[in-house]
């Protein structure tokens, strides 16, 4: 190699050096000689170490027999007060509304045919959506229509239309395994449908 381009090369060597230390003194200079990142921080036993919050993740233990029991048991319920309560709801309206109506008409005929004016009309607002319920959910619908009213099924039935037919919708409803003699028990029995109700009245304002 020629002594002319020997020279070139070291010329060109310290150019680079030294812009490279001009670039380094110049950064050091802008930011800090000991420049950092900064990251969040926590103390830890008098200790200051950076730390990074982590997504959660979720961990399900699979369920046992019992529990998937005792979850389709839960949704079976919940869904069927959520189809139920809208017409226990009316039910109880139009019952008390009956009830009302009666405490002011003495005479036994009149009665008779207020009740069954009545019942016309009953028939026509529920009969179609009653008939498309399941066993299940007609059982619920009954402790919740005792609920509204105060008063079991068979007493209703009793008030209105006699004992006989009370006792023989009480022995259809002992073929399908219910009774039309349920109470309701807000505190105890009934602690879960109550619930339930309480739930569909915050989330529907019924």
């Amino acid at each position: 190699m020629s002594f002319g381009k020997t020279a070139y090369y070291k010329t060109l060597f310290a150019v680079l050096c030294g812009l490279f230390f001009f670039l380094k003194a110049h950064t050091q200079t802008r930011h800090g000689v000991n420049d950092t990142i900064v990251v969040p921080a926590i103390v830890y036993n008098g200790d200051t170490m950076s730390y990074k919050e982590l997504s959660p993740v979720y961990i399900y233990l699979e369920l046992t027999k019992a529990q998937r029991k005792a979850l389709k048991e839960w949704t079976r319920l919940r869904n069927a007060v959520y189809v139920t309560y809208p017409y226990a709801k009316r039910a109880g309206v139009v019952f008390n509304d009956i009830q009302a109506h009666l405490n002011n008409i003495p005479d036994k005929q009149k009665r008779k045919e207020y009740i069954k004016s009545r019942e016309k009309d009953l028939r026509k607002e529920f009969t179609k959506p009653l008939t498309d319920l399941s066993v299940y959910q007609g059982k619920v619908l009954m402790k919740l229509i005792t609920r509204e009213t105060g008063n079991t099924c068979y007493n209703i039935i009793h008030e209105y239309k006699g004992n006989f037919s009370a006792g023989f919708w009480q022995s259809v409803a002992w073929i399908f395994g219910s009774s039309l003699k349920q109470t309701y028990d807000a505190q105890n029995e009934d602690a879960e449908i109550e619930g339930f109700v309480q739930e569909v009245k915050r989330l529907y304002g019924i």
